[in-house]
């Protein structure tokens, strides 16, 4: 049977690591050595029979992601044939930008993405200009429908609250021949959803979940508020989900600098492996 792969590209919160104008112990860690540094969350669908690929959001970070991607799975000169889109925050489409005049100069690349943010991407400059010169074309996602990228593969929007200043915000189902991934890079709080997380989990065999901070206190030491910026804490989604590790794999992406759990020498790490849940690591693969 043909192989499915699914490559994590990023597992960043949106600035990556570092964190620009951030000398924390992580950043200044990763300004050192960059084999530390972390680029902006996404996901790649590959399809190596066919030579195809698929993104998952269109990170800061494309340019290296693509490079890095296409050197790695023998892709060179290969665009992507679609790109969907989770929600319009700085880490999930500046990206497509590359795609444009001053860049790639793509050709009706499909852009999937709910309502409000295909209107954006079709009305607000500078994305406009990607839509009205054919780089892009964006196509209408809704809560639940699948999308058929291959005859191996499915992708199924799933709708989830978080800050949605400009668009609506999608997790995503990724259904490959042997495997179903759950994808939630972003969400507010887990009982804000109108689906129970340890229920969906359970149907998953990989949850790739958002991991942007590990407790309450991450972001003490750098003056920000962890009120302002609303996502489940790592220590919250490992306790409703303990049950679930001898079942699901489940890793946390979308970290943000200021995590403990990114030093790999703190005993914070090992205290979530211990409890059989993992980091997401760039150039992790999965074959579903």
């Amino acid at each position: 049977m043909s192989k499915v792969i699914l490559s994590v590209i990023g597992t960043a919160q949106d600035a990556g690591l570092p964190h620009p104008n951030c000398f924390c112990k992580n950043c200044t860690n990763a300004i050192q050595n960059p084999r530390l540094r972390r680029l902006a969350a996404s996901l790649a669908i590959i399809l190596p029979d066919e030579q195809t690929w698929h993104l998952i959001d269109a990170t800061p970070d494309l340019r290296e992601q693509m490079t890095r991607l296409q050197m790695k799975y023998n892709l060179k000169g290969k665009l992507m044939e679609s790109i969907f889109l989770t929600h319009a925050h700085l880490g999930h489409y500046p990206g497509l930008l590359f795609l444009g005049r001053e860049a790639i100069g793509a050709k009706g690349i499909p852009v999937m993405a709910g309502t409000k943010m295909k209107h954006l991407l079709e009305e607000q400059a500078p994305w406009s200009q990607l839509t009205k010169l054919g780089n892009i074309s964006v196509q209408e996602i809704v809560d639940g429908d699948d999308i058929r990228v291959s005859p191996l593969v499915t992708v199924t929007p799933v709708e989830v609250p978080h800050r949605n200043e400009f668009s609506e915000t999608f997790a995503f189902w990724i259904k490959g021949p042997n495997k179903k991934v759950l994808y939630v890079p972003d969400i507010d709080r887990w009982h804000e959803w109108s689906h129970d997380i340890h229920t969906v989990c359970e149907e998953a065999d990989i949850c790739l979940l958002d991991g942007t901070f590990h407790s309450a206190k991450d972001l003490e030491n750098i003056g920000r508020d962890y009120r302002e910026i609303p996502h489940p804490l790592m220590v919250e989604t490992m306790e409703r989900l303990q049950d679930l590790t001898n079942k699901t794999e489940i890793y946390f992406t979308h970290l943000n600098h200021s995590n403990p759990a990114i030093d790999s020498e703190l005993q914070v790490r090992k205290e979530i492996e211990d409890l059989g849940f993992h980091l997401a690591e760039e150039e992790m693969e999965f074959r579903i």
